[in-house]
């Protein structure tokens, strides 16, 4: 089994790992830059196969639904199958008419089962499920030729699904001869130190809800599960209802999970920003809205009592919020990956906050382990080398880690 990893050796995000048994060949991954100016085909790695014509390319297979690892699906033929998490296709598959431009929707492909090994070609492919901030989150161990790689994809042991990882440390796959493994956290975080946990996140925000005297807007992203169920959390403990958008609403719903947070909650309520009506209307989209709209509220409701309501805040809101003079008394809370706001794709966000004399707190934790969760998984899954992936400090893995043998970027390399 030979193995390429044609970008991620060095970097975070982006991820595309090719691995080669008996001239036929699969992706890990087909990831965007996370510094890409747009979702742009240029960014595509040089891999025969990607225009679906070659029978000796047998597939992609996604780690989870982040798009610095499937947005580059984009521009790839449609024959070519894709495997993921059932749950993540489904949220790909919901999410893209709310998006700008092409947005993949894989139709075809494999559909993981945590631990069920499956077969492709000469490959037998075992997913684990594993914690992170993305929904239906996997790790894989890829075999071939006798040979046995494990592909940490993106994970964490702070989140709501920590006990994956327990599981995983107790009961880890054996016999591993390399480990890609991701470092994002090396260089971000002291060696000894661990991240907060989600349900650290949970009591910040119940504590800033209180706080608030107004509307509490919250700032993340909808496909965060784990981080809108914190949200949920404080917000029922202090008296307030969830306010989200047609957007969230099917997100939520196409988790699968109902013990997630639903349109139909009765803490739970809908408020359509005015872009989204024009959307509903330009594409008839009203069994859809029908269909979320058991406890939908207008921004008259919010403006009368607005220290009844959370809202999961969206960019789209600004408009509404401030003809419906919902914001005195309100707070604004970022919970989101600092580099979005630091490189100005929140400017306009920024400044409207500026407007308003609003001032943005920052209540958030990473979706990567922290270097003391990444050292348990080695130990534990014992590789015979490890392999540095999605990380900006491949020279801290020789510190941290035994076997460590460091890759370049469209460097060919064996597994043995």
């Amino acid at each position: 089994m030979r193995i390429c990893i044609h970008r991620g050796a060095k970097e975070i995000g982006g991820s595309c790992v090719e691995i080669e048994s008996q001239g036929q060949w699969l992706l890990l991954d087909l990831g965007l830059p996370l510094d890409a100016e747009n979702n742009d085909p240029k960014y595509l790695p040089d891999i025969k196969g990607l225009d679906g014509n070659d029978p000796s390319f047998l597939g992609i297979l996604i780690s989870h639904p982040h798009v610095d690892h499937f947005g580059l699906l984009s521009h790839i033929s449609e024959d070519i199958p894709v495997g993921m998490g059932p749950a993540a296709r489904r949220i790909l598959k919901v999410a893209a008419p709310f998006m700008p431009g092409k947005w993949p929707a894989p139709e075809h492909g494999w559909d993981y089962e945590s631990e069920v090994p499956f077969e492709i070609g000469p490959f037998t492919i075992t997913p684990y499920l594993v914690d992170h901030s993305a929904y239906d989150a996997y790790a894989l161990l890829i075999e071939a030729e006798g040979k046995r790689l494990f592909y940490s994809g993106d994970f964490r042991a702070h989140g709501r699904k920590s006990k994956l990882f327990d599981r995983m440390i107790a009961n880890p796959p054996e016999n591993i001869d390399v480990m890609l493994l991701e470092g994002s956290s090396l260089g971000r975080l002291d060696d000894d130190k661990q991240f907060p946990s989600e349900s650290d996140i949970e009591s910040r925000f119940e504590k800033a809800f209180r706080d608030t005297s107004g509307l509490a807007m919250v700032h993340c992203s909808a496909q965060n599960i784990d981080r809108v169920v914190s949200v949920m959390r404080a917000s029922k403990r202090t008296g307030r209802k969830l306010v989200i958008d047609l957007y969230t609403a099917v997100i939520l719903e196409a988790t699968g999970n109902l013990n997630i947070p639903q349109s139909d909650w009765e803490d739970v309520v809908l408020m359509v920003p005015q872009s989204q009506r024009v959307k509903i209307l330009k594409n008839a989209w009203f069994d859809l809205l029908k269909q979320h709209s058991r406890n939908r509220i207008f921004r008259d409701e919010i403006s009368a009592s607005p220290e009844k309501f959370t809202l999961l805040f969206r960019p789209l809101y600004q408009g509404d919020l401030t003809r419906g003079e919902c914001l005195v008394g309100a707070s604004y809370i970022y919970s989101q990956w600092e580099g979005y706001w630091d490189r100005g794709e929140y400017d306009d966000v920024k400044q409207w906050l500026e407007k308003h004399g609003i001032d943005k707190q920052s209540i958030h934790t990473s979706g990567h382990a922290s270097p003391v969760d990444l050292k348990k998984l080695v130990q534990a899954l014992k590789p015979g080398k490890v392999v540095p992936i999605h990380t900006f400090k491949p020279e801290h893995y020789e510190k941290m880690y035994p076997n460590v043998e460091v890759h370049e970027d469209g460097e060919w390399w064996s597994a043995d």
